[in-house]
């Protein structure tokens, strides 16, 4: 079906490649390190990059979401395969979701409460975009900040890093 939600389809399937490309260079060995003692650790991080798409695309099928009922204290992943199989868990419902929502749908509102204050009101495609999808790349990047601080190899995102350069071969050839 086209509609409003035909951009962010194509836009999650845009990123949800490149995140799986930064989140196959987390090293197995570090999943418990952390830059900070207020930090997450790397794989808590990357556990949590992994889980938002699915997760919001849950929370948008509600009308609201109590923010006093979630849980923050994010888990530790046994393995990076782990970390792979809740990212592609994930895009896949955030596929479903996008693809089962109409126009109006789209539109209707979406609120974030805290108890019985109310903390914003969006459409519900304005959850896509700020939540789903900015808070992914948001947390995706601190990843990309972990890998180059453990001097791993840092993939493309979206133009060369210091370690890839996905337009060298064009230039070359």
């Amino acid at each position: 079906m086209a509609g409003i939600t035909q951009p962010f389809l194509a836009e999650l399937e845009q990123e949800a490649s490149t995140t799986r490309r930064v989140l196959e260079r987390v090293p197995e060995d570090r999943l418990d390190w952390q830059p900070h003692p207020r930090s997450m650790t790397l794989g808590q991080l990357a556990l949590h990059v992994a889980n938002i798409p699915g997760a919001f695309a849950r929370m948008g099928q509600l009308d609201a979401f109590d923010a006093a009922t979630a849980q923050f204290s994010p888990p530790s992943p046994e393995s990076v395969d782990q970390v792979l199989n809740v990212l592609d868990s994930g895009v896949s419902d955030a596929r479903s979701f996008l693809s089962g929502l109409d126009d109006a749908g789209a539109m209707a509102p979406w609120r974030l409460l805290h108890g019985e204050r109310e903390l914003f009101t969006v459409p519900r495609i304005g959850l896509v975009r700020r939540l789903m999808l900015n808070h992914w790349y948001h947390h995706r990047g601190q990843v990309v900040m972990y890998l180059r601080m453990l001097d791993q190899a840092v993939p493309s995102v979206y133009g060369p890093s210091g370690d890839e350069n996905p337009f060298a071969a064009a230039v070359n050839a």
